[in-house]
């Protein structure tokens, strides 16, 4: 695997590294020495999957609250996604700053998300599966969100949103938390 760090610290793009011969690739998806090498957290609980029927459907923007924070490891199996998060720590450098990422079922990319980050993706394809692992087993009292559109933030999504929860159409903005 290769490990390559986004501008946000601790937010790290994970490319696989594959083996090929006449049969195709081998890749390994998660090895905790090479996490642990770098100082990321390897004990993950739970996997989710999402499918999504149409491009332009935006999931997110969300993130568990201390103390049941979550790491993920979101990778997309089919279709292809638009993925970002937004760095949610008061004390980080880079405070309200946002990271998006290409992942698809082609590129074989992951996105090693760290705690304390909100979390969302848009479909840039029909039928597009999004597959996660993550560090923490989902508690409802702790789940929060944000609207995606929060001015504070800025973000800038590859293509319009199509689809879109009631949940998270509504979501407040950071301001009012």
């Amino acid at each position: 695997m290769i490990f390559t760090e986004t501008k946000l610290k601790g937010a790290f793009i994970v490319d696989a590294e594959k083996i090929s011969d006449k049969r195709g690739f081998f890749t390994r998806i998660f090895c905790k020495k090479e996490f642990e090498a770098r100082g990321l957290e390897t004990e993950l609980k739970q996997g989710n999957m999402s499918y999504n029927f149409t491009k332009g459907t935006f999931r997110g923007l969300h993130y568990q609250r201390t103390p049941y924070g979550e790491v993920k490891l979101v990778r997309c199996t089919n279709g292809a996604l638009y993925d970002v998060i937004v760095d949610l720590r008061p004390d980080s450098a880079t405070f309200k700053k946002w990271v998006g990422v290409e992942l698809t079922a082609d590129n074989f990319k992951m996105l090693y998300v760290p705690k304390g980050f909100a979390h969302g993706f848009i479909t840039l394809a029909d039928h597009t599966v999004a597959q996660y692992m993550v560090t923490e087993f989902y508690t409802p009292e702790a789940e929060g969100g944000i609207k995606w559109d929060d001015p504070q933030f800025g973000l800038e999504l590859p293509i319009p949103i199509n689809v879109i929860s009631d949940k998270d159409n509504n979501q407040p903005y950071f301001s009012s938390l």
